[in-house]
């Protein structure tokens, strides 16, 4: 893959869905070039020159994750929501694959139901919701965390669909945001995980009925999430299993794999 250094833009793909925009005029209304150009647009306007960004979806060919597309991708960027079913298992193996190797992973709101998060996480990734105009407020639970910086404690998103507990993930590497909602819910909104050598960033604001992605604080903690989730390596290879001679601390050497009998 080309070489990706702290001083080369960030490579960035968001994953767009793009079935809302299409099919709902309140949708399209809201996000009239997509919920995808939106995203990017707000990480293009915090990160500016450090960022190189594009955007694909699900109706590309392949949904827009060739080989090369991800090999030359830093941080992938995913938002989904009605058509999880959909998307080419050949296509979320190749991500998987990807993400273990060193290609940061940003879900977000119902991407919690991808088959990308679904197969990192190994559990079922359901929780408690309601579309219904709920106001969510957004707690710093870790206000040292990059995500975090310059983000207000708390921002207050003034309609959202509310998203509670018990949300069925893995105990989280690190949580970051916790949200409270109109009915009393709370939720934990933002969290990361590591996977192989691959960072993922989980944030859950972000209905496509409501202009949650126009949210300047919202931008700012996609856009740190993204620059958090870069990992800097020479190549972008799998974790691999190696026999290694005594006081040999460097070559690996015979099977990659399993022995075979």
């Amino acid at each position: 893959m080309t070489e990706s250094t702290a001083n080369t833009p960030l490579r960035v793909t968001v994953w767009g869905e793009n079935r809302h925009e299409q099919l709902q005029p309140k949708v399209a209304e809201i996000y009239p070039d997509g919920m995808h150009s939106t995203i990017r647009e707000g990480i293009e306007e915090n990160l500016g020159d450090r960022v190189k960004a594009d955007t694909v979806t699900l109706d590309d060919p392949e949904h827009g994750l060739t080989e090369d597309r991800l090999r030359n991708t830093d941080v992938l960027v995913w938002w989904g929501h009605a058509a999880h079913a959909e998307v080419s298992d050949e296509v979320v193996e190749r991500v998987h694959r990807h993400v273990l190797a060193g290609m940061g992973l940003v879900v977000l709101h119902s991407g919690h139901w991808s088959k990308i998060f679904g197969k990192l996480m190994g559990t079922t990734c359901t929780l408690r919701w309601r579309s219904e105009r709920d106001r969510e407020i957004v707690w710093t639970v870790d206000p040292t965390h990059p995500i975090a910086q310059g983000v207000p404690h708390p921002f207050i998103i003034p309609e959202q669909e509310m998203y509670g507990e018990h949300f069925d993930i893995p105990t989280p590497d690190e949580l970051i945001f916790l949200s409270t909602f109109s009915g009393g819910e709370v939720f934990r909104s933002g969290c990361t995980f590591k996977r192989g050598y691959g960072k993922i960033f989980f944030f859950s604001p972000g209905d496509q009925d409501y202009p949650v992605y126009h949210h300047k604080d919202v931008r700012r903690v996609i856009a740190n999430g993204v620059e958090w989730a870069r990992t800097l390596r020479p190549e972008r290879t799998d974790p691999v299993l190696l026999r290694y001679e005594t006081e040999d601390f460097y070559n690996g050497h015979g099977y990659q794999g399993a022995m075979h009998n």
